[in-house]
């Protein structure tokens, strides 16, 4: 979450964590079979590109841990409650990204949703 949001503050690392804990559960679209974190950081296509990055690989910080904590136990943050994607564009967001609906920015990250019949187990 950090090394994909640390400029965002917390609240915009609480929100990409809220698209990785959705990917795990939604088991749909680009995100079958993924059944854990650590399967979807890294999957390819798709997975979070930061690992790509030496910064990612740093250590977590006690706060970084506690941020990843509240996700897990389920808070959600809007526009990041639904999303499955998050990216951050050079201008505007787009009002949708690979046939998925723009469900909101915050700061320089804008956030996409799948439709609840795609995927109900985001909703």
């Amino acid at each position: 979450m950090r090394a994909e949001a640390e400029g965002e503050g917390e609240l915009g690392m609480l929100m990409v964590g809220n698209v990785g804990v959705n990917r795990v559960l939604a088991n749909c679209l680009d995100f079958r079979n993924i059944r854990n974190l650590e399967e979807m950081v890294f999957q390819r296509p798709g997975g979070f590109e930061a690992t790509l990055k030496g910064y990612f690989y740093q250590a977590a910080r006690s706060q970084d841990v506690r941020l990843a904590e509240r996700v897990i136990k389920g808070e959600r943050f809007h526009p990041a409650s639904n999303a499955l994607w998050f990216f951050r564009p050079t201008g505007d967001c787009p009002g949708s990204w690979y046939n998925q609906v723009n469900s909101g920015r915050f700061k320089s990250h804008c956030f996409f949703i799948p439709s609840a019949q795609d995927c109900p187990q985001v909703y």
